[in-house]
């Protein structure tokens, strides 16, 4: 069975760092072969949005709203991808989910405290 399995949330205050992981497990495919694959978040009330993606040649893009806090990454050895948060700030407050183009993770949730 095809899964993405987030990890890395928890609870951080502000200005502080996190590191939300994303294992693709339960297929032969390499995520160098996936098309895209992004991380949104949902915060509370709010529709989810995505704020980071990368596509199979390793191009990264990050959405305005985030720029420069956060950054995407990946590990081909590991089938993962990851996003950096630096500075966080309480409105970063939210789940946090990964997708591939068919299939999204559980998510994993980041609170940040003032």
């Amino acid at each position: 069975q095809v899964q993405l399995v987030e990890s890395g949330g928890g609870l951080v205050q502000a200005g502080g760092s996190l590191r939300l992981s994303c294992v693709l497990s339960g297929t032969p495919v390499k995520i160098f072969s996936v098309n895209l694959m992004a991380w949104y978040r949902q915060r509370p009330g709010m529709q989810r949005e995505l704020v980071a993606s990368i596509n199979n040649g390793g191009r990264a893009t990050v959405e305005d709203s985030v720029k420069g806090r956060y950054s995407i990454s990946r590990d081909i050895d590991k089938n993962a991808i990851y996003l950096q948060i630096n500075n966080a700030k309480p409105e970063d407050t939210a789940m946090y989910y990964c997708k591939a183009p068919t299939v999204w993770g559980r998510g994993t949730q980041v609170t940040v405290s003032s």
